[in-house]
């Protein structure tokens, strides 16, 4: 009998938490807008007060670097979107997807994503780890909820370096 998946896709995500944590930790408002480069995506407040980021349905040439604030605004698009799918909601459109509007609320609004996912993460087993996934995969039978589990927790790592590395720029910057 083999061991369970589970656990070590948890342990997984549990160790890119942390990495994450440590940036978090250290944001602040001015990390979050800072823009690192003349060709840059960030996030804009809208007339109604929300902040909405930038976007284009085509990879731009050359392709702009995010601020901390349209990477954590990523995050909670891809995570919440993948949430959903896997609870079997109905996931929010791109465009229904706001960045919250500082460091201190966004911290929460990350924390927030990660107390949900760990809710899915302790209700499979392995059997759910073999279902068919939908999401991100567009109905590639080959593809199933454990794939999705690993790309999570590279996504969320990839994220977390990108935003530790312009917390780390920007503050040997100052």
């Amino acid at each position: 009998m083999s061991a369970s998946r589970v656990p070590l896709l948890r342990w997984q995500f549990d160790l890119t938490w942390a990495l994450f944590e440590y940036h978090l930790e250290r944001l602040d408002d001015e990390d979050t807008l800072w823009r690192p480069a003349r060709v840059c995506w960030t996030v804009h407040p809208s007339d109604d007060g929300t902040w909405r980021p930038d976007w284009a349905d085509s990879e731009p040439d050359p392709i702009p670097v995010p601020t901390i604030a349209w990477l954590t605004w990523h995050i909670g698009w891809w995570w919440s979107v993948t949430t959903d799918h896997l609870r079997g909601r109905t996931p929010p459109d791109r465009t229904d997807v706001v960045w919250s509007g500082d460091a201190a609320a966004t911290v929460a609004w990350m924390r927030a994503l990660r107390d949900e996912w760990t809710q899915v993460l302790d209700g499979l087993s392995d059997d759910d780890l073999a279902a068919e996934a939908s999401f991100p995969w567009q109905r590639d039978p080959a593809m199933t909820v454990g794939h999705t589990l690993a790309w999570v927790n590279t996504e969320l790592a990839k994220n977390a370096a990108e935003i530790g590395q312009l917390r780390l720029v920007r503050a040997a910057g100052r």
